[in-house]
């Protein structure tokens, strides 16, 4: 990952401006207050304003003008929508607080523990380039952090709809119902401008960070800021049993099986036969007789993010 500039410890005198998202519905919101974590950051110099947001408006109107750090405490969820309102913005440098289940972009970058405790390393920190990838695609346009793709993620993701909220009974329904009579079609990749044999995929996922959904590890090695996308796909005709990825998905061995491919690439496109596909956590829903395709490129650079220094 690239560092775009070093050190960011607080100066002897004087206080940063930073602005603050707080997403109080999020896993762990009840054991932080937004007066905690101002506190906490102003403990390692920042002067930080808490900006209240209950919808998209309020989160528009609280990062039109920000300037320097903006923290967002919440999950995946809520510094997406941050992200995707600073991306491409001079001057401003994310930096997130995990408060989420999954945490994926956090974890991305090495920023875990209790809330309070992040802030502290946010003491000692360096800002990294974080790129986004870019989609265009009969739907319209999108824009995400961890991942785009179709197969069995997405078909199961649609089936189970996360805008109906959490449940674990629908998603054990929904991974039942999918993966029961699932029988992908073939597909013609383009891979930076070089077409790719017709091969059915049980899975296709391109990939940002190296986690998307709940946890889920298909790119173990991929590299938000290197300026490429990781490229998986599983092979339905080789595919192996779904025990056999659980266990390696638990081990972190998931690119290792013979089944699952992983390059880098910059461009890749896609035909689109209607069938579904998701967005970060969003679905974009089959739709039945339709084409075209759908070209996903990576936006080099897009954020500025900030990350502890590792051992200080």
């Amino acid at each position: 990952m690239t560092v775009t500039s070093s050190g960011m410890s607080p100066a002897p005198s004087g206080r940063r401006g930073a602005t603050l998202i707080f997403n109080a519905g999020a896993g762990g919101s009840e054991h932080c207050t937004p007066d905690d974590l101002v506190a906490a950051l102003e403990g390692i110099g920042f002067s930080p304003v808490y900006r209240s947001t209950a919808c998209e408006a309020d989160l528009d109107a609280a990062l039109a003008d920000a300037q320097g750090a903006v923290f967002v405490a919440g999950g995946d969820g809520t510094v997406r929508a941050a992200a995707l309102r600073l991306a491409g913005r001079e001057g401003v440098t994310l930096g997130v607080i995990p408060m989420g289940t999954a945490n994926n972009v956090a974890r991305t970058l090495g920023v875990q523990g209790a809330p309070l405790d992040v802030i502290a390393a946010y003491g000692r920190s360096e800002v990294r380039a974080f790129d986004l990838g870019r989609v265009e695609a009969p739907w319209g346009e999108d824009l995400f952090l961890e991942a785009c793709g179709c197969g069995a993620f997405a078909d199961v993701m649609a089936e189970y709809d996360p805008e109906a909220g959490k449940s674990p009974l629908r998603a054990v329904q929904a991974l039942t119902a999918t993966l029961t009579n699932f029988d992908p079609s073939p597909v013609a990749l383009c891979v930076d401008g070089v077409p790719e044999p017709e091969v059915p995929l049980a899975l296709l996922e391109v990939m940002n960070t190296n986690a998307t959904g709940p946890r889920l590890r298909l790119a173990t090695h991929a590299d938000p800021g290197d300026g490429l996308l990781d490229v998986v796909r599983i092979d339905a005709g080789a595919r192996e049993g779904l025990l056999a990825y659980l266990a390696a998905l638990a081990r972190d061995e998931f690119t290792d099986l013979d089944s699952v491919q992983v390059s880098r690439a910059g461009v890749v496109e896609i035909p689109y036969v209607g069938q579904a596909f998701h967005v970060d956590a969003e679905v974009r829903p089959p739709v039945q007789g339709a084409s075209g395709r759908v070209r996903i490129e990576v936006w080099e650079g897009a954020l500025s993010v900030l990350v502890p220094v590792a051992g200080v």
